[in-house]
């Protein structure tokens, strides 16, 4: 809450402890694929008023070694059944991560920022589709949102319209 984010309205479904961590965990880490359509549905309502028949829905890209080692890109699976619900367009490979970057967990905003410096961008083949389009940028879960608002930046330098993000959590302070 710090730091101004480059996305004009950020979503998440639920807090990223409990039960939601467990289920991201088993989607990212435990190859269960299937928990990402029951996501996608307690995303949708967030999304109320977010979606135009203009806007494009994009998952947060995965370095190709890691999509590799994990076999699926989790943001894309959400996406995807994000973007059946709402008969919304989807573009699986709008981002593109090019630099392989080290685990950000535990990572501070900053360290988080300075490590995906240039590390996402627009790939080349789709930059056509977002120019002047609204676009929701998904990821399972949000952290710091350093991951995002490298997102949002590579979207807004190619001319996209209002970047938004939906997360199925978002990691917060004890209080």
């Amino acid at each position: 809450m710090k730091w101004p984010k480059p996305w004009a309205h950020g979503r998440a479904a639920l807090v990223y402890s409990g039960m939601g961590r467990k289920l991201i965990l088993r989607l990212k880490h435990g190859d269960r694929q299937e928990v990402a359509q029951p996501a996608a549905l307690w995303m949708r309502p967030t999304l109320e008023g977010l979606i135009t028949p203009q806007t494009l829905i994009a998952p947060v890209p995965l370095h190709w070694m890691r999509l590799a080692k994990r076999r699926y890109n989790q943001s894309a699976l959400i996406a995807k059944r994000l973007a059946d619900l709402t008969g919304t367009e989807w573009c699986a490979d709008l981002l593109e991560r090019p630099q392989r970057t080290p685990s950000l967990d535990g990572k501070s905003h900053h360290a988080r920022a300075e490590i995906l410096d240039g590390a996402i961008r627009i790939n080349r083949r789709r930059r056509y589709e977002i120019v002047g389009r609204p676009v929701i940028l998904v990821d399972d879960v949000m952290t710091t949102g350093a991951t995002l608002a490298a997102c949002a930046t590579a979207c807004r330098a190619a001319g996209a319209g209002d970047v938004c993000v939906s997360v199925l959590a978002r990691a917060v302070k004890d209080t």
